[in-house]
């Protein structure tokens, strides 16, 4: 039985200070570490994700790196529910320290008997930053992040969770995904620490 120094012990990624997943204080701030050892050794299989056509190559890339980065967050939804971690294709969106990260957040949650329902919502999703001409394309996004509909409950009784009531729940978060042999990648999510 858990007793609640146990539980206090947990830290949840909502309220963490090194996986701002949810929150400010919560961390998502990984380093980008790409090279080539991160390459995928197979091309995944076709998703949702797939490249536009577009007369404009720039233009393309643009909606190719939007459409990934809304991709890689309905898959970290699919990871933090699901407990045994089977139902997502995470690694299609996601790369380097921002796969290794979630990853590792969602274990910790699921090893402390917590998992999410609900959804998180991207507003506005917009690259402020685009590089086609290095050997590895890189592209810079801005979103407003909502996670007030991401409840945290427990795996078992499927109560919510209670958890701070001033933690940021709507927060402005820089990405940076980069274009890979088998298409594009989250490699880095960072939360800027301001409402949207």
């Amino acid at each position: 039985m858990r007793t609640a120094r146990s539980r206090d012990r947990y830290r949840s990624p909502l309220k963490n200070s090194m996986f701002a997943l949810f929150t400010v204080s919560c961390a998502l701030a990984v380093t980008s570490c790409s090279g080539a050892s991160d390459t995928p050794k197979t091309s995944p299989t076709p998703s949702a994700a797939q490249p536009t056509k577009s007369a404009d190559p720039t233009e393309a890339a643009k909606k190719d790196a939007v459409a990934t980065y809304q991709a890689y967050w309905k898959e970290v939804e699919k990871l933090y529910a699901d407990r045994s971690g089977k139902s997502t294709k995470l690694k299609q969106y996601a790369a380097s320290a921002a796969l290794k990260n979630v990853e590792s957040d969602a274990k910790q949650a699921h090893d402390h008997n917590r998992i999410h329902s609900g959804k998180v919502t991207l507003g506005n999703p917009t690259v402020t930053e685009l590089d086609l001409k290095s050997k590895t394309p890189r592209a810079t996004l801005s979103s407003c992040l909502d996670v007030s509909q991401w409840k945290v409950v427990d795996a078992t009784t499927k109560k919510p969770l209670s958890l701070p009531s001033d933690r940021l729940t709507k927060y402005v978060i820089k990405s940076e995904v980069e274009r890979w042999p088998g298409g594009w990648r989250v490699i880095r999510d960072e939360p800027q620490g301001k409402r949207c």
